[in-house]
């Protein structure tokens, strides 16, 4: 095994175990970081992938599969899903979080701006809600993002061209509409998947089954040297 990685992934057990037993996030984090000597890129991989095992498990119950959407209305949460694609088609980081979600650690969120395979990721996204038959899409975007009103607009008229029914809008915080959405939700923001009740994780499910982008996995190596 890859040095690096088993490192990783004991640092992922000793950061379980502090967790689990009621430690302080941040400070479980630094700690393990510093005991594993590990740079910034690897301790973001252990933020976004390592939670209290409760945790996890909960968000487990709540995932479906692409089976579970068809005749469906299905919400994005638009950045998080687009930024996490992307990052797979970039071939960026990109983890499976022990909640099952995948995520990517580039930390572009605010900064984000489409690019070169924005328009690849979209057509990913649209094709497969499509053949997966979902009856409408809403897309949520965070209007305080610049040109987040000329991406929805973009976006509407891409669902219009696929035969795609729904709508894409810029608002000014998606996951209020998110929570209050009644079909299933696409996103992997543990807080966003922490509030609703059925969760596809769209751009994970795209990376895995369809780029098939080698993912970072933390799992394994149980028993660092916390014990």
């Amino acid at each position: 095994m890859n040095p690096t990685l088993q490192r990783l992934r004991r640092a992922a057990s000793d950061l379980r175990w502090l967790l689990s037993r009621g430690y302080p996030r941040e400070a479980s984090l630094t700690l393990v970081g510093n005991r594993y000597d590990l740079p910034k890129e690897w301790r973001e991989v252990l933020r976004r992938g390592v939670m209290v095992p409760e945790v996890a498990e909960r968000r487990r119950q709540k995932l479906i599969g692409p089976e579970g959407l068809q005749g469906e209305d299905v919400a994005l949460d638009g950045y998080n899903v687009l930024i996490t694609l992307e990052s797979g088609l970039k071939g960026k980081v990109v983890l499976e979080a022990d909640d099952g979600l995948v995520r990517d650690i580039s930390g572009v969120s605010g900064g984000f701006r489409p690019g070169g395979s924005t328009e690849e990721a979209v057509d990913l996204i649209l094709g497969s809600l499509k053949e997966w038959g979902v009856r409408r899409v809403l897309v949520l975007l965070d209007s305080p993002i610049s040109r987040s009103g000329e991406l929805a607009s973009w976006l509407r008229l891409k669902m219009a061209q696929g035969g795609l029914e729904g709508e894409a809008r810029a608002v000014p915080v998606p996951e209020r509409e998110i929570l209050g959405f009644g079909g299933v939700v696409c996103s992997s923001d543990g807080e966003v998947v922490d509030r609703v009740e059925r969760v596809f994780d769209l751009a994970g499910f795209i990376i895995r089954e369809r780029l098939r982008v080698p993912l970072i996995d933390l799992k394994g190596d149980e028993g660092g040297d916390l014990r």
